[in-house]
């Protein structure tokens, strides 16, 4: 079967280990930047609310889906119909036991998370696998909804070839202000930045603009070549 551009899923746990904000923060800065259309999969919803979570990514429009075992993948299923869609994402966070959700006769290994919250590297390469088509139907008739690819658990995700104006770009209603800003403006507000036209905006655009400023934030930050999840600050389940 055939699929449209790649969107991009990070399975991300809602527990165990518990969710670290750097990391996704980059992957969803490199997913604008790129086009694609991020979707955040919880996963592991069983162990703990991702109320908070939800909250943290708050003004970027982003889609977030349960996908805990116990969750209805409903949701997740529309979204990845049709698409080549690669999840992404540390070892451990669930990637593995999604897809085998998702193409239940893909078998992928599955692992542990170990004492110290780190998850083993079960899947080594990246697979691409067809989505059932809605009467069961995949490779073996060549129908399918789509595809997903299992990706390898991810050590480092730097982003130095992305510039701060390249994350606001990718914000059609910010685009324009950015352009009302002093030259050499970083976007990161004061004291940095104390003449930032971001912050002259109001309502949604103003809490949009801000949930962009943790974007630009998490890429310019130390945190941004970090090779251990752990590195990251945690997220209030």
């Amino acid at each position: 079967c055939v699929a449209s551009p790649v969107p991009l899923s990070v399975p991300l746990p809602l527990a165990d280990p518990p969710p670290r904000t750097g990391f996704v923060e980059r992957a969803l800065a490199a997913a604008y930047v790129g086009g694609l259309k991020p979707v955040l999969a919880l996963t592991k919803s069983d162990l703990a609310d991702g109320t908070a979570f939800r909250a943290a990514f708050d003004g970027l429009d982003l889609r977030i889906v349960a996908a805990g075992r116990d969750d209805d993948l409903t949701q997740l299923r529309a979204l990845l119909e049709g698409k080549l869609t690669a999840l992404i994402g540390h070892s451990g966070v669930g990637k593995s036991t999604l897809v085998n959700r998702l193409v239940p006769e893909a078998d992928r290994a599955t692992g542990v998370v170990s004492g110290v919250g780190k998850g083993r590297h079960t899947s080594t390469q990246s697979v691409a696998l067809p989505l059932p088509d809605g009467n069961g139907a995949s490779e073996a008739t060549g129908k399918c909804d789509g595809w997903v690819v299992d990706t390898p658990g991810i050590r480092s995700f730097g982003l130095a070839h992305v510039g701060p104006d390249d994350i606001v770009d990718a914000f059609a209603d910010l685009r324009d202000t950015i352009d009302e800003c002093p030259r050499g403006c970083s976007h990161l507000g004061p004291p940095a930045d104390p003449e930032c036209a971001l912050d002259a905006l109001s309502g949604h655009s103003l809490r949009r603009a801000m949930a962009v400023r943790q974007l630009l934030i998490a890429v310019t930050s130390g945190t941004q070549h970090a090779d251990d999840p752990e590195a990251d600050p945690p997220i209030p389940a």
